[in-house]
């Protein structure tokens, strides 16, 4: 099944979100997503809706999200290439918060090889610590 690309970012950044909320709270709610992302309580349905069609999450009787494996690996890549975006640009001078804005922002669409070549690049001039 072929999806386009707006629906691929679309669903890395609510796991990556999702992944972030437990890392800080424990447990993932869908207020949580929303206030996260800064969407709609309906859009997050909408969405959590497709991530459960697509097997990336669960749902338990009390609406807490859970990841599949599938779902954890995607936000967990997604994560550390914001993680190590976010830093990259940062050693470069840009402030934090606007080198995590443009770390989501290039996340999505940034190649492998791209993205493999500035890990080695950051790793080579830090202490490696991402």
């Amino acid at each position: 099944m072929k999806h386009d690309n707006s629906t691929e970012k679309t669903i890395e950044d609510y796991l990556e979100a999702m992944l972030m909320i437990k890392e800080t709270k424990g447990f993932v709610r869908s207020i949580d997503v929303a206030i996260q992302l800064g969407v709609t309580k309906p859009s997050v349905t909408y969405t959590t809706k497709r991530l459960r069609e697509r097997g990336y999450i669960t749902m338990n009787e009390d609406n807490l999200i859970s990841f599949t494996e599938t779902g954890l690996e995607i936000a967990r890549k997604t994560y550390h290439r914001h993680k190590m975006l976010s830093t990259f640009f940062m050693q470069l001078g840009v402030d934090e918060e606007t080198a995590k804005k443009d770390a989501c922002k290039v996340e999505h669409d940034l190649s492998q090889q791209t993205f493999e070549a500035l890990c080695r690049h950051v790793e080579k001039y830090t202490s490696g610590e991402l």
